[in-house]
């Protein structure tokens, strides 16, 4: 049997991308919903089948037995300890294993890793405020010619042209509809924004469509590869589109995609306006995983030893991210999540709100206030530091979560595998926004 590298597609469901590309941890259940290939069309019987048995014995907890055909790079990477741990968090958040659905398999050179399942996805039931009788959707491919990704645009029923918003997801390998759990909140934007005569873009991100051949650049890999680049390249291509106004297109960022819109409106200056959901600011982005994990494991009054032990690590990580001799040259092991250097040091003096007041962009800022990964502290800086900054308009929401769906008491993450919408109100009030400016 050929060494395990990149034989090892699981398709319960899906694949998630580890290393540079993982979520938040307060969102690491995301669910990347990805076409399932049928063994035969695999290209490779033995990778097929060592693949299934790989799965098998991970499901029989023989970790030893699993790990015996790993090459050198994921011996180091993955001992028999760490492949328990990671495959008991699987299950842990996905449910017990009950069968293998079929394999897929990739051919990369120089790359090895190990591509976790989660839960199955739930058929989509759309939003009361969405009617799809005045809309319709197609497929487009946007992105740039050594990326492209697939996409929907959604077009109000009509002969145009319509104002365009063109969606940023937030940080890991995010599909078109920004899908966690049974939730699309952004097929929920696309959906009730064109029910209201506004045209939307949403598209698969590059960091899902392309995952390994963006594990294998990694190293340089900065925010302007994983969401910066794809965005502009998208409303590029958009501007020449039948029933598109060129002069009314807007981007939505959330989350990580809102921290990253000063950097987009730096890029194109023809951009009509922004949108900003739950986007953070002037705080640096290790700080806020380290709240995030603080937060959830507060949850139950206290915190455990084990839990004490892995915040020691984050720490660690964050202060080694801050260290003034963090290079290049870092080893990623050392820093959070395993993501690279190049990626930190990129961030590293990147103040969104300093960069927006420069932009003469009009800006909607949105927030949940019930959002625990990006808080109302950042609100706060947004609106503080944007104060005296003409055309920008800022909103919170009492009830609202992350994902902007609607919640009670504090946000914790098991609400995320609960079925909701993007609010209406929200809805509502990005649409009189965009119908407002830009004309």
């Amino acid at each position: 049997m050929k060494k395990l590298s990149v034989i090892i597609s699981i398709l319960l469901i899906i694949l998630i991308l580890p290393l540079i590309f993982c979520k938040e941890k307060a969102v690491t259940s995301e669910l990347i919903p990805e076409k399932t290939v049928k063994p035969e069309e695999t290209g490779s019987k033995d990778n097929a089948e060592a693949a299934k048995e790989f799965v098998n014995l991970l499901a029989e907890g023989k970790y030893e037995d699993a790990v015996k055909d790993f090459d050198i790079a994921m011996e180091k990477a993955l001992p028999p300890a760490k492949l328990k741990e990671a495959w008991e968090a699987v299950i842990k958040e996905a449910g017990g294993f009950k069968e293998q659905a079929g394999t897929r398999s990739e051919k990369m050179d120089s790359v090895a890793g190990i591509f976790f399942p989660t839960a199955q996805i739930s058929s989509y039931e759309p939003p009361s405020y969405a009617d799809p009788g005045k809309f319709t959707e197609k497929e487009i491919t946007v992105g740039s010619k050594d990326w492209p990704l697939p996409g929907t645009l959604t077009l109000p029923a009509g002969d145009g042209p319509f104002p365009l918003v063109v969606l940023v997801h937030g940080s890991g390998p995010q599909d078109r509809d920004e899908t966690l759990g049974p939730s699309k909140p952004f097929k929920d934007l696309a959906w009730g924004l064109a029910s209201r005569g506004i045209a939307v873009l949403r598209y698969e991100k590059r960091t899902k469509e392309h995952r390994l051949k963006m594990v294998a650049e990694k190293k340089a890999i900065t925010v302007k590869e994983e969401t910066v680049d794809d965005a502009l390249a998208s409303v590029a291509i958009l501007r020449d589109m039948d029933k598109i106004d060129k002069n009314r297109i807007f981007v939505l960022g959330h989350s990580l995609g809102g921290m990253l819109i000063p950097r987009i409106g730096k890029g194109d200056s023809e951009i009509a306006g922004f949108i900003i959901m739950g986007g953070a600011t002037a705080r640096p982005l290790e700080d806020i995983f380290l709240d995030q994990m603080e937060y959830i494991f507060s949850l139950d009054g206290e915190i455990s030893e084990t839990e004490e032990k892995e915040l020691k690590k984050i720490r660690e990580g964050v202060a080694k991210i801050k260290d003034p001799a963090l290079s290049p040259d870092t080893p990623e092991e050392e820093l959070l999540m395993g993501v690279p250097a190049a990626y930190w040091l990129d961030l590293r003096d990147y103040k969104p709100a300093e960069v927006m007041k420069t932009l003469p962009h009009p800006v909607l800022i949105i927030q949940g206030e019930r959002d625990y990964q990006v808080t109302m502290e950042d609100f706060g800086i947004w609106k503080e530091s944007l104060a005296d900054r003409k055309n920008t308009e800022f909103k919170s929401y009492p009830e609202l979560n992350h994902l902007f769906i609607q919640g009670e008491g504090k946000s914790v993450p098991k609400e995320y595998k609960m079925p909701g919408h993007v609010a209406e109100y929200v809805i509502e009030d990005i649409a009189g926004w965009v119908k407002k400016s830009g004309k």
